[in-house]
């Protein structure tokens, strides 16, 4: 994935009704009105999220007669998702490194009690 493409995902990302509609397309194709059910905002502004989202790659719309489900579409997830494993390791052998010597100072402190 080139670095705009990520830029986009996580410009996408970072709008918390983007993230919400996501988390609903988890569970399977939804409608624009579906999508929209749980925000106070109009429909226009749900359009432009769901724009935003496509743009990004992150979701793509049908066409089935008058109804266009929207689905996920999990490449730029696991695109962002590979761009952050390093990090995840990283933080994963400090919190490593972190627990052992809490484990070790425990332990110390349990036998001069």
């Amino acid at each position: 994935m080139t670095d705009d493409a990520l830029s986009g995902t996580f410009a996408a990302l970072a709008d918390p009704t983007r993230r919400a509609m996501l988390a609903r397309l988890v569970e399977g194709e939804a409608t624009v009105t579906e999508l929209a059910a749980p925000h106070d905002i109009s429909l226009p502004a749900i359009s432009r999220h769901l724009k935003v989202l496509e743009r990004a790659g992150l979701i793509s719309r049908g066409r089935d007669a008058r109804w266009r489900p929207c689905r996920l579409e999990p490449a730029a997830l696991a695109d962002a998702d590979a761009w952050m494993e390093p990090y995840r390791r990283f933080f994963g052998s400090r919190l490593a490194r972190l627990d052992a010597q809490l484990r070790a100072s425990t332990s110390t402190t349990a036998k001069e009690q």
